[in-house]
């Protein structure tokens, strides 16, 4: 792809291009023309006329291992409402790690076709470029409900859409979001920056590039193997996703201080990725299957994090886990830390520059809302002065 301004329009015409074709979430063609998009995903089966419809058997890679139920679980879901949506035309399998693309990360198998289907998150791919860190989390970004609403109505589907066309023949659908998720395992107490240095730490994406500049080493090891890690001291600390998720991995069990919040993944959005050429090989009736799949996907995802996590962190510190927030002094040079990090890329990358730029105009506006509605009913029932 040439170095370009990849997008011309402002968030609000972007979010009205999104609704077009295969960029809508979910959409319906009305007299005259005009496509207006939903509110929420449609969940009745397109009906199919005519002749039979074609059937396909894809293979899906999958980045998280089947132990972990939500996320390898929002893969599985996704599939099987595929399945009933196309009455068992369009059948997808999910794969763990290492099945159908050994060696091969997600993205990569689907751009080059190994696979014709991936379930994955974009940030694991940020040394191709900065710009998939939109695709997940910011750090210091939007929350799930402001990320979902950036993505559907504020234009971000849409500019990553053109991005991924572009850069990879691929297109992707947000399908599944973790909400805030926490702070990590430490090993010891962390309070000041100073006792970040030279730790070792597991966390991918942006924050993990943030962390460096506090002077941490990072590392993406696999979460199935971040238990050993850390009990044999290759690692000082890690991240995973949350209480539910960490406690199955049991991460409790080699750290005991458990810090929040995770700045750098606020409201993380897990995708579905298509190979460009075989997603444009489905009929019409296919396409809008997987995009209806993938809504669903992501709003069930986010339930249940948001559920399963609310029952497993009593249980955690009811064994014994120490529970902290991190400081202000480290919170406030992580934030000053992103901030010279995205000056940095903007520098170097002008499809980086053009996609920040529309993301800090939404996020400043719908932060400027959410102060007025949740912020001051949160504060109230949560007895925050």
């Amino acid at each position: 792809m040439q170095r370009r301004e990849f997008i011309k329009t402002t968030a609000a015409s972007a979010a009205v291009a999104m609704t077009a074709g295969v960029t809508a979430a979910c959409a319906t063609q009305v007299p005259g023309g005009v496509i207006v998009p939903f509110a929420a995903p449609t969940v009745n089966a397109p009906t199919v006329v005519g002749q039979a419809q074609p059937t396909f058997d894809w293979q899906m890679a999958v980045n998280f291992p089947v132990t972990l139920d939500t996320l390898f679980g929002g893969a599985q879901s996704f599939a099987e409402r595929v399945s009933a949506l196309t009455k068992g035309n369009l059948k997808i399998t999910p794969h763990p790690p290492g099945q159908v693309a050994p060696g091969t990360p997600v993205l990569d198998a689907v751009s080059q076709g190994i696979v014709p289907i991936g379930y994955t998150s974009s940030f694991y791919y940020i040394s191709k470029s900065p710009v998939l860190g939109f695709g997940t989390a910011m750090p210091f970004g939007l929350t799930a409900q402001q990320q979902n609403a950036w993505l559907y109505q504020g234009g971000g589907l849409a500019m990553l859409q053109e991005y991924y066309r572009n850069k990879f023949g691929v297109i992707q659908f947000p399908a599944g979001n973790t909400g805030v998720q926490m702070g990590g395992w430490f090993r010891k107490e962390i309070q000041t920056v100073a006792d970040l240095q030279g730790l070792k730490m597991r966390i991918p994406g942006l924050g993990g590039q943030v962390m460096t500049k506090l002077g941490v080493t990072t590392t993406t090891t696999a979460g199935d193997q971040l238990l050993q890690a850390l009990q044999s001291g290759e690692l000082d600390a890690a991240e995973w996703t949350g209480p539910y998720d960490d406690e199955k991995l049991g991460l409790y069990q080699a750290a005991s201080y458990y810090y929040y919040p995770a700045w750098w993944e606020p409201g993380s959005t897990v995708e579905i990725e298509v190979n460009l050429k075989q997603w444009n090989e489905l009929p019409a009736e296919y396409q809008a299957a997987v995009q209806s799949a993938a809504a669903e996907a992501n709003i069930r995802t986010l339930s249940v994090y948001e559920a399963r996590n609310a029952m497993a962190l009593p249980k955690l510190v009811a064994d014994g886990v120490q529970l902290r927030p991190f400081s202000k002094e480290i919170l406030n040079a992580a934030q000053t830390a992103t901030n010279q990090l995205f000056e940095e890329f903007s520098a170097k990358d002008s499809d980086f520059k053009t996609m920040l730029r529309e993301w800090t105009k939404f996020r400043d506006a719908v932060r400027a809302w959410n102060k007025v509605n949740e912020l001051s009913y949160t504060s109230f029932v949560y007895g925050v002065e």
